[in-house]
């Protein structure tokens, strides 16, 4: 397991490198160029910028999280060959720092979905919260501006270009159905994946989030037969999957460690957090230890150490502790303490390898 951290820039992540570089067992940084539209292809001096800036303290710039597909490629219109032209020259690009995987979701309109930012939780910290009922009930527009309310620390997912359009893309997705959206897929992948093969980069889908159906827009990657037929559309090794353990785990029906088994050899890259799921649907991010949530973490890291997994981990969506200023989900403290509790199973299951090997 090579553990990486996600990190939004200079000048957009109030974390910098010299802070994440204390965090034991980090070697990478998993990066992106969140200012570059959706569509367009990433400059080559700014895809330099960054590889400088991480060379600087040693890490790598391995995994990229994420390069964004234009929803005219969801949406299967005419003007998506030009854009995934230029995917495949962002593609290209990317190798040329030696960027080993790009992750990227399908997920139409909205990267992710949320009521609140900064719901508290009984011992005061604050996290990132699903209210099933708002979420039913709310103007999409409502959830918009209470999301990106904060214009000084952009929020992947909701970009202000792309939202500004969201009545439009509404419109344009009520012809589209679940099944369309799996052709548009698939016509994107058999032309992306090619490219990924020629400059060795394993393109890793991120699941849905959360793993249903909202505002009636359609979803894809909710579970284990859906991610089965995900991977039946192009058979190649670098066609893949970013198995986030908190997007598929909000949905209680979703066995999370089963299917790190299934797909071990499709999983370049893994999210890995803890979510509490409440009766009534709601769910609310935790801190990464198991019994403070509803997922089995150390079942899950367990998984990915008996499939000898080798690809990149990331804590992922963390609490907002210590009074931290932050990003939501993204502050140092909370991902820092999540690394060392993901390190602490490993070790321990290392330890317990070597001593079995005496046996």
């Amino acid at each position: 397991m090579r553990m990486v951290f996600r990190w939004y820039g200079e000048g957009n992540d109030r974390i910098s490198l010299r802070h994440i570089k204390q965090i034991p067992g980090v070697e990478g940084i998993v990066w992106a160029l969140h200012d570059v539209p959706a569509g367009e292809e990433w400059p080559m001096h700014r895809i330099d910028e960054v590889k400088e800036q991480a060379d600087r303290y040693g890490f790598n710039i391995d995994v990229v999280e994420s390069v964004n597909v234009h929803e005219d490629i969801k949406l299967g219109l005419p003007s998506r060959d030009q854009y995934i032209e230029n995917y495949k020259r962002t593609i290209e690009r990317l190798a040329k720092v030696g960027v080993k995987v790009i992750c990227y979701n399908f997920m139409p309109v909205f990267d992710w979905t949320r009521t609140e930012l900064f719901k508290e939780l009984e011992d005061g910290s604050t996290a990132m919260f699903y209210e099933k009922a708002i979420v039913e009930s709310i103007d999409p527009m409502e959830l918009v501006e209470k999301i990106s309310g904060n214009p000084n620390l952009s929020m992947p997912g909701w970009e202000p270009e792309r939202l500004k359009h969201l009545s439009k893309l509404f419109d344009a997705y009520k012809n589209v159905a679940e099944e369309d959206l799996w052709q548009h897929l698939q016509y994107f992948l058999e032309q992306i994946i090619p490219v990924a093969e020629q400059h060795d980069i394993k393109m890793a889908i991120h699941p849905d989030d959360p793993p249903w159906s909202i505002f009636g827009l359609p979803r894809m990657i909710t579970n284990q037969e859906n991610m089965r037929k995900l991977l039946s559309l192009v058979d190649s090794p670098h066609h893949g999957i970013t198995l986030c353990s908190g997007s598929l785990g909000s949905n209680p029906d979703n066995n999370v460690v089963e299917m790190i088994y299934e797909f071990a050899e499709r999983i370049p890259f893994a999210h890995i957090r803890n979510v509490k799921i409440y009766e009534n649907g709601d769910f609310i991010e935790t801190s990464h230890r198991t019994s403070d949530g509803s997922l089995d973490v150390c079942g899950i890291v367990k998984a990915y150490h008996d499939i000898g997994f080798t690809g990149y981990a990331r804590p992922d969506h963390g609490r907002h502790v210590f009074d931290e200023e932050c990003r939501p989900g993204y502050g140092l403290y909370d991902r820092a303490m999540g690394i060392m509790y993901l390190w602490g199973i490993w070790d321990a299951l290392e330890r317990a390898k070597q001593e079995d090997a005496k046996c």
